[in-house]
């Protein structure tokens, strides 16, 4: 008998199936010593419940921060051509180019923060296909990029943050949401890089138009990804995966960023645990889309701009909170009064 056929999104799935769970006993841990330290109990808020989330994910009692990195995927898109963008395409190469002289606002922010920075060209000058008139790009392809996606990381680091570059991404992201949530395409289209009506209309056609070509084939996340996505997109969706299997907590940037763990969240919700939301876009419907994926963003500045600028500010933030509790003394170190009983 012929061995049943296999595609290759069949290793996605399993791999799926591996990935570890939170680290309880590390949890415990810094509860331990979080109840020891010099302050009230639970008066740092949520700088206390990110050193748990760190420590469950890293699967270690002492959560650390010390090789803290922010991943940029940069891809570019065929549907730029239909006017969704206030950008022409050439903005892609021309910002990896200024990503590459330390002159973005991301380049800024991670020098400011210590926090290290690289950016992945996914082939910028060779667009995926137009999704309104195929399929962004093959299986075979998508799953080489998320493969890429994973290698990405093999450096080491302790905490990833990641954020994308491509003009059109937001008509992308918006079309994700769209076949996975259902709802108008014009509930989930925003400006993007500040489109005036008239391109707004057409990012809404545009998102309409590839919900109709690719109808039938939604039903699937991956295909999803495939059809709709973009290389950035499934390259941090590999990242995601591949942090979640060698324990390292994800912090996510905007509403680009957030439509990779929408892929993964909508085959299992479990897959995205390790995850949390860096901040709160101005883009398109962002709180709706977090709010379906159980994750309230640490930050909430108005911001738009990608790059991985939300995540980055929202890792800093992470990386003081596991500061605070490593280095900040003990009622006893101190000598300081415990509570009364």
């Amino acid at each position: 008998m012929n061995a049943p056929a296999t595609s290759p999104f069949d290793d996605i799935r399993r791999l799926i199936t591996t990935m570890p769970g939170p680290d309880e006993a590390a949890v415990e841990a810094v509860r331990l010593r979080e109840a020891q330290l010099t302050k009230p109990a639970g008066s740092l808020g949520r700088l206390e419940w990110l050193n748990e989330w760190v420590a469950a994910w890293q699967g270690k009692g002492k959560p650390s921060a010390d090789r803290p990195l922010v991943c940029v995927f940069a891809g570019s898109h065929g549907v730029t051509a239909r006017g969704v963008s206030a950008y022409p395409s050439e903005v892609n190469r021309q910002m990896l180019e200024n990503f590459s002289a330390g002159g973005a606002a991301i380049n800024q922010i991670c020098a400011s923060l210590g926090l290290g920075f690289k950016v992945f060209d996914l082939a910028i000058d060779m667009p995926t296909a137009d999704i309104v008139e195929d399929a962004a790009m093959d299986e075979k392809s998508c799953v080489a990029t998320m493969a890429f996606g994973m290698e990405a990381i093999a450096g080491g680091t302790d905490l990833l943050a990641i954020g994308e570059l491509g003009i059109g991404n937001t008509t992308i992201a918006a079309a994700i949401y769209a076949a996975l949530y259902d709802g108008s395409a014009a509930h989930w289209v925003g400006r993007g890089s500040g489109v005036d009506d008239e391109g707004l209309k057409r990012k809404i056609a545009a998102v309409e138009g590839a919900l109709e070509r690719h109808r039938d084939h939604l039903k699937d996340p991956l295909e999803v990804l495939r059809r709709l996505g973009g290389r950035e997109v499934a390259a941090m969706t590999g990242a995601i995966l591949a942090a979640r299997l060698q324990r390292i907590p994800v912090i996510l940037d905007g509403y680009v960023a957030t439509s990779a763990a929408a892929i993964l969240h909508a085959i299992h919700p479990a897959t995205i645990d390790h995850c949390i939301a860096g901040h709160l876009s101005a883009e398109g419907a962002h709180q709706d889309v977090l709010e379906r994926l159980g994750k309230i963003p640490l930050l909430a500045l108005g911001m738009r701009l990608g790059e991985g600028t939300g995540a980055a500010l929202a890792m800093g933030i992470v990386k003081t909170a596991v500061t605070v509790h490593r280095d900040m003394a003990t009622f006893g170190q101190a000598g300081v009064s415990e509570r009364l009983p």
